[in-house]
């Protein structure tokens, strides 16, 4: 009986023993081959057409990728699980980059002159806005294959292209909405179109509702928060024009019939980003076009209710995730400065000198830091939202849009 107790607990030994190594010699691949994605984010370097992965909680620099092309106005999307980005860039490229393995994935020269992108709520479809030719073309996000063309309207007026085709309308403002749809407006026909793909995995063919007379030169435009106003800026009269893709069937509406220049003609050094309104609350801050203050506009009547005075021409109006401050860059020649502002009482609540070119602002997903690109000082500053001092600055060539992760679970990001 002694011997048995003796060969089994001998067996329990060497078991657990060799059970014990194995585990021993797989924990450092584990450990060095593992890397998360939910903190992680993109800095388009828009000078060198690359790009820098980088680690939002350590505040490192991961890898940096070339071979993307024109980027001087690029734009990033996500897959759902975070591991992809697709960049839009200006030439019509549509680049896939893996995160994990610090390397594009695939590349697609889809256009000749392209201007940002989205994915659908599922994340099948990755869609691409185009000047030249015009129109829409619609990718599987796996593969890159072409899913889908939507010719834009073609203008009669003008003469035709070298090759003989039709010259078609600018395609802007391209957006996610709820139920696999996209929603963009067309510049030069000055219209805005909604693209149901909802129901093409069960052989339905993809919808096209239309929308004309919508307001003169869509010029860019956002969705809301929840998916359920798209809102597109007009370049060539004031207002902006207003769909509710919850009663699609009352059309477009038009809101802010004095967003725009207004009476007094300042110059215009940049037409601010809509993508770049704060909503916070019931209330919506927007960048007025040539002005120096930012208007605040109630989400509830979609009329103004307040304007805030400052430092110069805004670009991007962005909030804070717990929208109790917004965050303002402005336009050259003063476009060295950020102010910060409170969200109850409009009070100005600092205001920073970062450098030259302050593009684009970042936050992290709960708030705490904002990541800013300072591309004439080629580098990104990190700041504390609370304290609004700076915590760190990475190296970076021309830095521009700056996208986290986090984006690829909300709707029109």
């Amino acid at each position: 009986m002694r011997n048995k107790y003796f060969k089994f607990a001998s067996l329990c030994f060497i078991s657990a023993t060799l059970f014990g190594c194995a585990i021993t010699e797989q924990t450092p691949n584990i450990e060095t081959e593992l890397r998360a994605t939910g903190d992680m984010g993109v800095i388009i370097e828009r000078a060198t057409g690359q790009v820098q992965i980088i680690d939002h909680t350590d505040k490192t620099i991961v890898s940096e990728i070339d071979g993307l092309g024109d980027l001087s106005h690029a734009s990033i999307v996500y897959s759902r699980d975070q591991r992809y980005a697709y960049v839009f860039g200006r030439d019509g490229g549509l680049t896939k980059i893996d995160l994990l393995k610090d390397k594009i994935d695939k590349r697609v020269i889809q256009s000749g002159n392209s201007i940002g992108g989205a994915i659908s709520q599922d994340g099948k479809l990755v869609a691409v806005s185009n000047y030249t030719p015009g129109g829409v073309k619609v990718f599987n996000s796996e593969t890159l294959e072409l899913v889908a063309t939507i010719d834009s309207t073609i203008l009669t007026t003008k003469p035709k292209n070298k090759d003989g085709s039709p010259v078609r309308s600018k395609v802007v403002g391209l957006v996610d909405a709820p139920n696999n749809k996209f929603v963009f407006s067309l510049f030069d026909s000055h219209e805005i179109w909604v693209a149901d793909f909802s129901g093409i995995e069960n052989g339905k063919k993809m919808q096209l509702t239309k929308f004309s007379d919508i307001g003169l030169f869509p010029y860019d435009a956002l969705i809301s928060g929840d998916g359920r106003y798209y809102i597109a800026g007009l370049f060539g009269e004031d207002g902006m024009a207003l769909l509710d893709l919850w009663h699609i069937d009352k059309g477009v509406t038009r809101i802010l019939n004095d967003y725009g220049k207004g009476e007094q003609k300042l110059p215009v050094y940049k037409m601010p980003h809509l993508e770049g309104w704060a909503i916070a609350g019931d209330h919506a801050f927007v960048p007025a076009v040539g002005q120096h203050k930012v208007l605040v506009i109630s989400t509830k009547t979609w009329q103004q209710v307040a304007e805030i005075p400052a430092h110069s021409q805004p670009i991007f109006v962005m909030a804070q995730p717990d929208n109790r401050q917004i965050w303002v860059n402005f336009a050259y020649p003063d476009n060295n400065t950020i102010q910060v502002f409170n969200t109850e009482t409009f009070e100005l609540v600092n205001t920073l000198t970062p450098g030259p070119a302050v593009l684009h602002m970042e936050f992290t997903p709960r708030g705490e830091q904002v990541w800013m690109s300072v591309r004439d000082n080629n580098e990104v500053q990190i700041y504390d939202t609370q304290t609004q001092t700076l915590l760190k600055t990475l190296p970076s060539k021309s830095p521009s849009g700056i996208f986290f992760t986090n984006r690829a679970h909300q709707i029109g990001l």
